[in-house]
């Protein structure tokens, strides 16, 4: 690991890892997030919790760093109408409160912020 990288971006990579490993613990919250007409639901919650897992630990490595940056960048944009998907479908709501839902839309972009304020530090 990195020794001179500040304990936020450490905090991140947690957030990461977590996030990543919850696709294997909790798969059907994340399957039933998926809008229908995306194929193989079952592949793109372990796709993407593997990737958030490999992400979060490239984020402690210098060599790996700026492209786990990018990467997390895409992969928050690519999650967006997951979120969007959230707020029209009863279903894959959970049931939680629609200003909840659409906080989670700022915070997609909070987020891809948040990494790019390490990118080539």
């Amino acid at each position: 690991m990195e020794t001179d990288s500040p304990w936020h971006l450490y905090l991140m990579a947690a957030t990461y890892v977590g996030a990543g490993i919850m696709h294997f613990v909790r798969p059907g919250m994340y399957m039933r997030i998926l809008p229908g007409y995306l194929p193989g639901h079952q592949f793109l919650v372990n796709f993407s919790g593997f990737a958030e897992i490999l992400l979060g630990v490239g984020l402690c490595f210098a060599p790996t760093k700026d492209a786990s940056i990018i990467a997390i960048i895409a992969m928050l944009t690519f999650f967006l109408p997951v979120h969007f998907h959230m707020l029209y479908d009863k279903r894959a709501s959970m049931g939680l409160p629609k200003w909840a839902l659409l906080a989670r839309i700022p915070l997609q972009f909070a987020l891809m912020f948040w990494a790019y304020l390490y990118l080539n530090g």
